[in-house]
């Protein structure tokens, strides 16, 4: 039975300075992260067999999980699988503008990057309480912008991430206190555009 680890981060936690300082970065993922799965993992263990599927699998088809602990794995294993996309969607050195295919996906539903960008910070930043800004696609790669409450994945949707921005909290809130806005307009500096690029293409091309 192998149980859901911690991702290690594939830089330091001061790697997204200044945009995102070291302090944050560290608390978001040695407590906040590590808290999401260890109470997944506890979850879990009322159903051990579950162990054996993706945290991604069981987002995708929330109804096939045990009623008892369905909404522990919608919040739990949500913010697990949230915060290992938030963490791979960001890297030192990046930024910049979409390319590849998502490039194109982005000017065909919006218009352009800017109008792309725009709708997206504004989404997020508009987000009552606690949640996420998404970024998501079809199984026919048709692009979405929304946001969702608490730990809710696009995964139950029938959808796939491809950029998430974290707005609880804990996420922005040592820096740039209540101006979410600011953080929001930051975290476009540190964006991974070939990772993205990369989930996009696997969104679709199953």
């Amino acid at each position: 039975m192998n149980k859901h680890e911690l991702p290690k981060l594939a830089y330091g936690y001061a790697a997204l300075e200044p945009h995102i300082d070291s302090k944050t970065m560290e608390l978001h993922h040695s407590k906040h992260h590590q808290a999401y799965v260890d109470k997944f993992n506890a979850a879990l263990d009322k159903h051990p067999e579950l162990f054996s599927k993706p945290v991604e699998a069981l987002l995708k088809d929330l109804s096939k999980v045990p009623e008892d602990i369905r909404t522990a794995v919608r919040n739990h294993g949500g913010g697990h699988a949230n915060h290992s996309l938030y963490w791979k969607m960001m890297a030192p050195n990046s930024g910049g503008e979409a390319q590849g295919e998502l490039a194109v996906a982005i000017g065909n539903e919006f218009g352009s990057f800017e109008d792309f960008k725009k709708k997206l910070s504004e989404t997020t930043v508009g987000h009552f309480g606690s949640g996420w800004g998404w970024l998501a696609a079809d199984a026919k790669g048709k692009l979405s912008i929304f946001s969702l409450s608490n730990q809710d994945s696009p995964l139950s949707q029938g959808l796939s991430p491809i950029l998430a921005i974290d707005v609880w909290e804990h996420a922005y809130y040592l820096k740039y206190q209540n101006k979410r806005a600011d953080y929001v307009n930051a975290i476009w500096n540190v964006i991974d555009w070939k990772q993205a690029d990369k989930l996009y293409a696997s969104a679709f091309k199953k």
